[in-house]
């Protein structure tokens, strides 16, 4: 299987506007969030997988029925980025440099995915300080269309990890008003899924939150979304150009879910830092029960 991860990354510590972390004074904490972006999707995706037999001293190959054809391109803008900081091997990604509007690098991306089609079973995108942990990430997204077809797409539960705050463990995109996505999709159209896996009921929700900073999608869904006369169009309605350029047309396209609250951690992506979970308990109050 062939797999296409585009990433939209930006850093500029000089902007006045310092409210994302690419925007910040010390590159250090997002450097090594697209560190560990890149790192993860070679070592949970790529063939160099292996398990050492003691006895014979030798690295034998592992996971290789799940181990797939990666190619990683990163979209920048004019030289607002870290790559020449980057301490990963030079096969680990592509540079696509673009003149776009930081906050518009995601419609970068979906130019990139398009000019690709016909080329690979995934097309994928990721913004740049996100990680995944789930080698069965694809298993579990061709599991979900087999069941609900390719116009039901599940996205993942983006959280974050923290040892010092109310929390240990935050999702971060729960619901929205209703309003702000009702232009865009019918929620109680087919507004749940069924499965189960490994003896383990599992409930999959039309989401008031679509947002995850990403989405996978395989070569059918692909072509499905560029064939609309919206793609590509850079509306910028939903929450902002970032959240727009992510999500919009995903949203316009496809009946969205993701796992409900119940069983969050079904699909999931961390995203870096701790700029929501730290939240819980001043501006964002912790639940009784």
């Amino acid at each position: 299987m062939r797999i296409l991860f585009t990433i939209a990354h930006f850093f500029n510590p000089d902007s006045k506007d310092g409210k994302h972390g690419s925007q910040r004074k010390d590159p250090r904490p997002r450097l090594l969030a697209l560190t560990r972006n890149l790192a993860a999707l070679h070592q949970l995706f790529g063939k160099s997988q292996s398990i050492i037999n003691i006895d014979q001293r030798v690295a034998l190959s592992a996971n290789q029925p799940q181990v797939y054809d990666l190619d990683v391109i990163i979209c920048t803008t004019k030289n607002n980025h870290l790559l020449n900081q980057l301490s990963l091997p030079s096969h680990f990604y592509q540079h696509h440099y673009t003149q776009a509007e930081p906050l518009m690098l995601g419609f970068e991306c979906q130019s990139v995915l398009r000019d690709n089609l016909g080329k690979y079973d995934y097309y994928c995108f990721l913004e740049d300080d996100l990680i995944l942990h789930d080698p069965w990430l694809f298993i579990k997204l061709n599991w979900f269309t087999q069941g609900a077809s390719d116009l039901s797409l599940l996205q993942p539960n983006r959280y974050e990890v923290s040892t010092t705050n109310l929390s240990c463990k935050a999702y971060i995109d729960g619901d929205l008003a209703p309003k702000l996505t009702a232009t865009f999709q019918n929620v109680n159209e087919k507004s749940k899924f069924y499965g189960t896996i490994m003896g383990m009921p599992i409930t999959f929700r039309r989401t008031l939150n679509p947002h995850a900073g990403c989405y996978f999608l395989n070569a059918n869904q692909m072509a499905c979304w560029a064939k609309k006369p919206y793609f590509l169009d850079r509306d910028t309605n939903f929450i902002s150009p970032l959240e727009s350029a992510a999500t919009l047309g995903i949203m316009r396209t496809f009946r969205v879910y993701k796992p409900a609250p119940e069983h969050a951690s079904f699909l999931e992506i961390q995203h870096f830092g701790t700029g929501f979970v730290r939240l819980i308990g001043q501006e964002v109050g912790l639940a009784a029960s």
